[in-house]
């Protein structure tokens, strides 16, 4: 058994880490590089044009991000991120930076392989008509709908400041998101609660089951845009806004 000296110095150890998994969370802000082993990119299908680098003149905190330069169309995709996800409860936290603001177009900043959709299915985070949302790949739903009436219940990112993204994936269906750590009602829906603009996502029973969270672009039209990425946490309980 550890005495009480070697315990803390244990801790202080792992705190200094720049990747950490401590209790089902991960946690990284790239201050010491890009570790490519820990957070590889992502591209299902095809890359043609979009990159992922580590950037040391954007940060949210300390002195490194990641940048992502996202191409128009599918084929200019590219992602970066892990696997290290927890088994039940999921929540995420990134800061985030857009060079530009959401369009009408359908885009994605968020990807995960969504084992309840089947074989090669994402759950993806992005946006459509100027605003945030989800979308669950086997039958294209979106969270809200994309009505005006569910629009009008999500926010848009701005561009050129860091925004504090979170997110909630639970085992029974849930998905709650905070925006600088305000809820956004048109981005949530739980079982038995009612949310009149979420018919379309509701309409099925798939529950998100993840098996990694990746960032990065996505563009289903010929839409471009680049996104800077820090202080992601990854983790079974909310961590919330530094």
């Amino acid at each position: 058994m550890f005495g009480q000296k070697s315990t803390v110095a244990a801790l202080a150890a792992v705190a200094l880490l720049p990747f950490t998994t401590v209790l089902g969370q991960v946690s990284e802000g790239f201050e010491n590089g890009w570790d490519k082993t820990a957070w590889p990119t992502y591209a299902p299908d095809c890359s043609q044009g979009g990159s992922v680098s580590l950037d040391s003149t954007q940060a949210y905190s300390g002195k490194n991000s990641i940048k992502v330069t996202g191409a128009g169309g599918y084929c200019g995709h590219i992602f970066f991120g892990t696997t290290k996800v927890p088994s039940g409860d999921v929540y995420v936290r990134a800061y985030i930076k857009a060079q530009k603001t959401l369009t009408d177009s359908h885009v994605t900043f968020i990807t995960m392989p969504d084992s309840a959709q089947g074989q090669k299915k994402h759950l993806r985070i992005g946006g459509q008509n100027k605003i945030l949302m989800y979308n669950r790949e086997s039958d294209d739903a979106t969270l809200p709908d994309l009505s005006p009436q569910g629009v009008a219940t999500s926010k848009s990112l701005p561009a050129n400041t860091w925004q504090c993204f979170e997110y909630h994936l639970g085992p029974d269906g849930s998905v709650e998101t905070w925006l600088n750590g305000a809820a956004v009602a048109g981005l949530t829906s739980k079982p038995g609660v009612s949310n009149p603009n979420a018919a379309q996502w509701q309409r099925s029973s798939v529950k998100p089951k993840v098996t990694a969270v990746y960032f990065g672009w996505e563009s289903y039209g010929g839409d471009a845009n680049t996104f800077w990425y820090d202080d992601i946490s990854i983790s079974s309980t909310r961590v919330g806004c530094l």
